[in-house]
């Protein structure tokens, strides 16, 4: 079983329009409403490739209930933590050509109670789990070491860890030594308090995060695909020309694939493949859609992969 945890769920609504123009109006093709969140979407695709999710996450307010009733009809385990305040609305504007806007809220305020109510639900449900992924933002009253505590909790139990966040999440996770931390380019840059630019950049960057203390990184890079680290070797997975019709949700859709990967072979090189061939797939789609396994293989065959000595 792989266990994901959205300690910052939201109600996704997806708006599209023909064409997305500064100073211009725009008028609205569709609207759809879909449960959101970095590991509920992981938990999508790791069900979509025959895995065995379970999805953790608080639920609160009208949204919240929305966002279960959603959920309930994606076919996998879910645990939904009651709190008191309303989950989030999470807006994405996207257009034909692929030009995307996403407008995301904070969220709710979490009581320290409701914290500790998430945090002995995983606790629970690490046994019998094989990896555990955190993601996505901390919502306010959330400790910012929240996610390193999930990693040695999570290290007690022999259960491997992806950390898939931001800002001093991000920082304090990586500091307890996650089996795999996942950044994005822009992730990255805060971070490490610098630009990155050029290919060498990136090189440097996954070697400085790797020195932080995780067992392995993975540096997603969009259409430029992701560096891995591990063991002292860089391995790099460049994905083929594709045209970008919505990146948002490609990022969550590579640590889900990589981890399911990791689960089924524990290769690390072929799950880096995996991951990028399905962020790639997905970035195809409109709106915030995933992609299925069919059509993650059909990329997977074109992913070139460059060891890096």
């Amino acid at each position: 079983m792989i266990v994901t945890l959205t300690v910052n769920p939201a109600l996704d609504r997806t708006i599209s329009v023909e064409r997305l123009a500064f100073e211009d109006r725009a008028y609205i093709d569709s609207r759809h409403d879909s449960a959101g969140g970095r590991g509920i979407n992981a938990a999508c695709v790791i069900h979509a490739f025959g895995g065995q999710p379970l999805a953790i996450f608080p639920s609160g307010g009208k949204n919240g209930k929305r966002l279960e009733e959603f959920l309930g009809a994606y076919g996998y385990p879910t645990l939904a933590v009651p709190i008191r305040h309303e989950i989030r609305t999470n807006l994405t504007i996207t257009d034909r050509q692929g030009l995307t806007v996403s407008l995301n809220e904070r969220g709710p305020h979490l009581e320290k109670a409701e914290v500790l109510k998430l945090e002995k639900a995983v606790q629970k449900h690490l046994d019998g789990a094989s990896w555990l992924l955190l993601c996505g933002s901390l919502p306010p009253g959330v400790p910012a070491d929240f996610y390193a505590r999930l990693i040695a909790m999570a290290r007690q139990k022999k259960v491997k860890t992806l950390l898939d966040t931001d800002g001093d999440g991000l920082r304090e996770g990586i500091e307890a030594a996650p089996t795999v931390a996942s950044p994005n380019q822009h992730e990255a840059e805060r971070l490490l308090n610098r630009a990155l630019v050029t290919r060498n950049h990136f090189l440097e960057a996954v070697g400085r995060i790797r020195a932080m203390g995780p067992e392995s990184v993975v540096l997603s890079l969009g259409s430029r695909g992701a560096l891995g680290a591990i063991e002292g070797h860089l391995i790099e997975a460049v994905p083929p020309r594709v045209e970008v019709l919505c990146p948002i949700g490609a990022g969550d859709a590579l640590a889900a694939a990589f981890a399911w990967s990791m689960e089924r072979d524990n290769d690390f090189t072929d799950a880096l493949r995996w991951g990028v061939a399905t962020g790639t797939a997905s970035a195809t789609l409109p709106g915030l859609r995933l992609a299925s396994l069919d059509q993650a293989k059909e990329i997977y065959r074109q992913v070139e992969m460059r060891r890096i000595e």
